[in-house]
């Protein structure tokens, strides 16, 4: 018999699925039935959707394993308005769930359907090369999953995700926003703690020492061009991020983690993301992958009391970006 789940991500969300459905009204919401019975929540492509709407979907993406708050900071005097996140369980609210690592496409030429799927329903299906590496998997008999579109999914793509989580079409909730919406720019800075576990998986840092997590982002404001939303949603994380980890071993492995961790190691760190992302034609695959980081880490080795700093804030990039 498999061992059962310490928590399931999905049951947790599907608990705040059901309260964003009661208060959809007051959160910019619409919610419909789609052809296979699943429950599409509109929270910013037809709807006008809300920062509040983003906050709780940022959370849900998270399986409900870790608190997602919108704060003032001086940390930025031009832009004082920070998302926070916490987590006592970080690598399965981040990587197991809120990662968007599931591939989703339908279709070809301009009616083509294309999204990267994150949340819960991921820790059903385990499909993706990231779970060899990751123990969790959940066991419920209902998923959500979040997904960074303008357009609900197909029915060929529900089928498709309903079959991989073992459950029913009707069991299957979507949440979809574009970046360019208020709910979307919130969910997506809301990723900063799960950038810097992905990136400790991506330099090999053993994931079972990550014990404790807590990262925080300036609140982008929304730009109505994909790419410049883009942009601003990644600059948030990359030249204003800051995270900090606790983990387990010896103070050696944490001073690498740190010194590897920021974004300012990358190659092609010093300018707005989007001038990046135009630069190599839109091709994802041609930016170095290690700029995908925190500005700012603090990473604290628990079993000896050692902390390392590493990285810092650009204000002047990040204004150069959001103005």
């Amino acid at each position: 018999m498999s061992e059962e789940p310490p928590v399931s991500v999905n049951l947790r969300a599907s608990e705040l699925v059901a309260r964003l459905i009661v208060d959809a009204a007051q959160l910019g919401l619409v919610v419909t039935k789609g052809a296979c019975g699943e429950t599409l929540i509109d929270a910013g492509s037809r709807s006008p959707g809300s920062i509040e709407a983003g906050l709780r979907i940022a959370r849900i993406c998270l399986g409900d394993l870790a608190k997602v708050n919108l704060l003032p900071s001086s940390a930025l005097a031009r832009w004082p308005w920070t998302i926070t996140v916490r987590s006592s369980m970080p690598v399965i609210a981040c990587l197991a769930s809120q990662y968007a690592g599931w591939r989703l496409t339908h279709g070809e030429g301009k009616d083509a359907f294309f999204a990267l799927g994150s949340g819960p329903a991921r820790a059903l299906a385990r499909g993706e090369k990231l779970f060899e590496d990751l123990t969790y998997a959940d066991r419920a008999d209902r998923a959500v999953m979040v997904l960074e579109s303008d357009e609900a999914p197909p029915k060929a793509v529900v089928t498709e995700v309903a079959a991989a989580c073992g459950i029913d079409p009707d069991r299957l909730t979507f949440i979809f926003m574009p970046t360019q919406s208020r709910a979307g720019t919130v969910q997506v800075v809301a990723r900063v703690l799960e950038v810097a576990l992905h990136k400790a998986h991506e330099l090999g840092f053993p994931l079972d020492r990550i014990v404790d997590g807590m990262g925080a982002a300036p609140l982008p404001p929304p730009h109505p061009d994909f790419v410049r939303a883009m942009g601003r949603t990644n600059d948030a994380i990359i030249y204003a991020g800051a995270v900090h980890l606790f983990v387990r071993g010896p103070a050696e492995a944490a001073k690498s983690l740190a010194d590897h961790m920021p974004s300012r190691a990358s190659r092609d760190y010093g300018h707005p993301f989007a001038e990046i992302f135009k630069r190599v034609g839109g091709d994802f695959y041609a930016i170095d992958p290690m700029l995908f980081s925190p500005a700012s880490v603090i990473i604290t080795a628990i079993d000896t009391g050692d902390s390392f700093h590493t990285g810092a804030i650009d204000p002047a990039l990040l204004d150069a970006s959001f103005d």
